[in-house]
């Protein structure tokens, strides 16, 4: 134990020390430096940081989880996200980049009115608080919990106290981070953190096909293939977390969500040079994403293969579990635990950062000190991080009792705002028409209704309802998605053509914040990037190795 402990406190203070040292005379007391490192991000950091932002321990945990329970189809999660990502970057980010936004809210004031961009403003903080730092605090006590077996050392009686242990010490460190800078030394960490997460996560499955095929890296392969075929089915049935046709309808809508006007993801895009850099960051993590199924699904089939005769009461324990019993030396599970806390506190501090710039920007200046000077607007802006990261701290314990399993119950509880967000972004930039309540109406009567399709299966109470409705609300929460979007963005534009609100607002508009001009290859990557997607489904269907 003091080997392993010893190698992860090494690594991650080396890390942090490289990341001070690379933005150590950079100015981080002004709001652009400390809220957008600068304007000055470039394509590789980007990539990095957007990358380690969402590799996190709820992926890695909860993603494997469900490989281990399922099989391959949750992999739309992953590769599902290229295709959003190359979208954003042909589409939403040289809108951004071209108005000078610092947060998506800005967007929505400036198409719609005030009142829909703090009303978007204080979504992204609730749901930021409520499921986003909870979920990122829980993942990163299961797996650090796990790797240092630290129930049994410190004596503890349950997973609920130890998972409230570690969340509270993940949380501090948090937070104490989080002074050392803004957004430019998370980006630079995070690119450090990035290649020793590439190298830690692939070793796993690595290690855990050389332990399947008993030190022969194919066999092991082969074995799972062979004897586990269905594992590899990447379409999957209704009955799966993911099943396939929800790549056509509620996840291809999460996934632009996610990418396209998340504040903690687009964030990173925000603070780059120019558009051409913007896009190869994105673009680079649409190519890195095809290989996230080698680390974020198949170590859980390995699991499964593994841990067939003593199966695992708890699917998310999955990953933790095949740690430890691959990575025999001291020294290297050491080496893992700083890159897996390195991830933790990439997702929290993006999440804390991002916080702070919705927080101070729409809601602190206009509201309560429209003259604050920059060094004050930094100041306070980590000292309402740190208060919004400690209320999450004693929410986050609690997700021990969500039954469905962690990655489930994050995207499902995303939709109480990620797709009604994106809802109304996307028509308020293809239509000028849409007035300001028609999007103020479809906000709130998408999350209501959606809150109510969820809440009714739950309670039973669905069985009363008429057959029509009965099989609406016990539909896949996807599907639900995909419908209310469709009918919310149909009210809108319909009452755009009814009551017109001619705006004077064009997104094309160029105010030179940044140069604008595009990456003369992104039409080309964007073209592969499809391809292999395609591709991959097919390899991972009963067309491919899934016979």
């Amino acid at each position: 134990m003091l080997v392993t402990l010893t190698t992860f406190f090494a690594f991650t203070l080396a890390v942090l020390g490289l990341a001070y040292y690379k933005t150590k005379n950079a100015d981080t007391n002004t709001e652009e430096g400390y809220f957008l490192a600068g304007r000055g991000l470039t394509g590789i950091i980007i990539a990095a940081s957007l990358m380690l932002t969402n590799l996190s321990t709820e992926q890695m945990i909860g993603l494997n989880g469900q490989g281990y329970g399922f099989n391959m189809s949750v992999m739309g999660w992953e590769v599902g996200a290229s295709l959003a990502l190359v979208i954003v970057a042909l589409y939403f980010l040289p809108r951004y980049l071209k108005q000078g936004y610092a947060t998506v809210p800005d967007f929505a004031g400036d198409r719609f009115d005030h009142g829909t961009k703090q009303l978007i403003n204080g979504l992204f903080l609730l749901g930021y608080v409520f499921i986003l730092f909870p979920i990122i605090l829980y993942s990163g006590a299961i797996g650090m919990g796990g790797i240092f077996n630290i129930k049994e050392v410190f004596g503890l009686q349950s997973d609920f106290a130890m998972i409230a242990v570690v969340v509270a010490g993940i949380g501090i460190l948090g937070c104490v981070y989080n002074f050392f800078g803004g957004l430019r030394i998370m980006a630079w960490a995070d690119t450090f953190n990035g290649i020793g997460l590439l190298i830690g996560g692939m070793l796993i499955p690595i290690l855990g096909l050389l332990y399947v095929g008993n030190g022969n890296l194919f066999e092991g392969l082969a074995v799972l293939v062979t004897q586990h075929p269905e594992k590899f089915n990447a379409i999957g049935s209704s009955a799966d977390p993911v099943p396939f046709a929800t790549m056509f309808t509620g996840m291809f809508l999460v996934n632009l969500f996610y990418w396209g006007t998340n504040q903690v993801i687009i964030q990173r895009a925000l603070a780059a040079k120019n558009l051409k850099e913007g896009q190869k960051g994105i673009l680079y993590a649409a190519v890195l994403k095809l290989f996230g199924p080698l680390f974020l699904i198949l170590p859980g089939i390995i699991a499964f293969h593994i841990f067939r005769d003593n199966p695992l009461k708890i699917n998310d324990m999955a990953y933790p579990e095949l740690v430890k019993t691959v990575l025999r030396s001291p020294w290297l599970i050491g080496l893992f635990a700083g890159v897996l806390f390195g991830a933790i506190l990439s997702s929290f501090n993006a999440a804390l950062n991002s916080t702070a710039t919705l927080f101070m920007l729409n809601i602190y200046k206009p509201y309560f000190n429209k003259n604050a000077k920059e060094s004050e607007m930094v100041k306070k802006g980590k000292i309402a991080a740190v208060v919004l990261a400690v209320f999450s701290m004693f929410v986050a314990p609690l997700i021990v009792f969500a039954p469905q399993g962690l990655f489930q119950y994050l995207q499902t509880a995303n939709g109480l705002y990620n797709v009604p967000i994106f809802t109304i972004i996307l028509v308020g930039m293809f239509s000028k028409k849409v007035p300001s309540w028609a999007a103020k109406t479809a906000l709130i009567s998408f999350i209501i209704i959606y809150g109510i399709t969820q809440v009714l299966p739950m309670t039973g109470a669905d069985a009363a309802l008429p057959g029509f409705l009965r099989c609406f609300v016990r539909l896949h929460f996807l599907h639900i998605l995909a419908i209310l979007f469709v009918l919310c963005s149909a009210f809108m534009l319909v009452m755009g053509k009814l009551y017109p609100e001619h705006s004077k607002f064009d997104a094309r508009n160029d105010k030179k914040v940044v140069d604008t001009k595009p990456w003369d290859k992104v039409v080309l990557v964007s073209c592969l990037i499809t391809a292999s997607v395609i591709g991959l489904y097919v390899l991972l269907s009963p067309l491919g190795i899934a016979k």
